[in-house]
């Protein structure tokens, strides 16, 4: 390897963030500890962003030695970050799957009202699409079908989240519950 070659970096993505047309955080995910540490390093570099593409008419930017790739809708816009080595076709499918899942989610009203009544599906969409700022998923039929959404379903609603949630504890329950009986049996014997 050439040794003027940066290191591969296990965070594929950087960040994912989602503005208002003021260019006020909704939901934001910063994966590389190193990148903002903290929550006014976060916003400045939100702001900047915002600031460089809310008028443009381009999909990527290249600001502050990363990549990002970025789309709107009505009052939203969405933005996925990546190393300047990043492939940003990379970075364009997690755009679109995260655009693609909340626009099902939202039934097709992807705008700032509609979003922060669900914002609790929307975290759950980011979640599965990545996880520590590995791309697990870019496909958003995937994405649905694991956070137990079907378009033709009701929205997202508090209720199927805790139902999501109760499910999971109930098996963890199960799978702790077996491992004391395997733990008893063993020590009886």
């Amino acid at each position: 390897m050439d040794a003027a070659s940066p290191e591969p970096s296990l965070y594929t993505v950087k960040a994912v963030f989602i503005l208002d047309n003021d260019g006020n955080r909704l939901l934001s995910k910063y994966y590389d500890p190193e990148l903002y540490p903290s929550i006014k390093e976060q916003r400045n570099f939100e702001s900047n962003v915002f600031n460089k593409t809310h008028k443009a008419d381009n999909e990527i930017a290249f600001l502050e030695g990363l990549t990002i790739v970025y789309k709107s809708s009505i009052d939203l816009f969405f933005y996925v970050v990546g190393s300047a080595q990043e492939n940003e076709l990379m970075l364009m499918s997690v755009l679109s799957c995260l655009f693609d899942s909340l626009s099902h989610i939202l039934r097709k009203n992807v705008e700032r009202k509609c979003l922060l009544e669900n914002m609790e599906g929307a975290f759950l969409v980011v979640d599965e699409i990545i996880d520590g700022g590995v791309i697990l998923e870019s496909d958003h039929q995937q994405v649905l079908q694991k956070v137990n959404y079907r378009a033709d379903d009701n929205p997202l609603t508090e209720q199927s989240v805790t139902q999501h949630l109760t499910e999971k504890l109930a098996l963890t329950s199960n799978v702790l519950q077996s491992a004391k009986d395997q733990i008893k049996w063993s020590i009886l014997k």
